[in-house]
């Protein structure tokens, strides 16, 4: 019997990343680690393309940062227990779609990402310009993935209770400067 799952690019067992967004040098290291953690993530469910669910469970696996923003207890344990419940299952409706709201132009230049998921990055990569950071953090990411309410990630936080406007909220306290 042959497996679902392709297998990865020696290039990706290797450590080394692949190429795409996650070398871009608008993107912190820790970015670059949660991009390579949700291409991993869709290739094991079998998935075509990374969507902003995949970046979204990614991003509060590896960053701390991001986790804290969206605070600690029942509500956090709810959205990534929702999460495993993806990859293990209920994203499977999603595997034969492409992530697209149809809201915001399609990036070409970020292949194997959703339309969505493209423009989440590109998104976080002119947040941290704006606030004058040289590279996007995993927080600019997670602002970025709750803006579109098309977005999966926006579902999945939905149905963890977690409304997406307290966590932009939330986002835009962390960066303000404290007295």
């Amino acid at each position: 019997m042959q497996s679902r799952i392709p297998r990865q690019s020696s290039g990706e067992q290797g450590g080394r990343r692949p190429d795409g967004a996650d070398g871009d040098a608008r993107f912190s290291a820790e970015l670059a680690s949660v991009v390579s953690g949700a291409r991993r993530r869709a290739v094991r469910d079998g998935d075509r393309q990374v969507d902003t669910a995949h970046l979204l469970h990614s991003l509060l696996e590896y960053d701390p940062e991001a986790r804290s923003v969206l605070g600690d207890g029942p509500q956090l344990a709810r959205l990534l227990g929702y999460l495993v419940q993806r990859s293990i299952g209920y994203g499977l409706r999603w595997q034969s779609a492409v992530e697209d709201s149809g809201a915001v132009p399609v990036v070409t230049e970020a292949a194997g990402f959703s339309p969505l998921a493209a423009a989440a990055m590109e998104y976080a990569g002119a947040r941290a310009a704006r606030r004058g950071a040289v590279r996007a953090c995993g927080v600019d990411l997670l602002a970025a993935l709750v803006v579109d309410p098309q977005a999966r990630a926006v579902e999945v936080l939905a149905r963890a209770a977690v409304d997406p406007r307290t966590v932009l909220a939330r986002v835009e306290n962390h960066f303000e400067p404290t007295s």
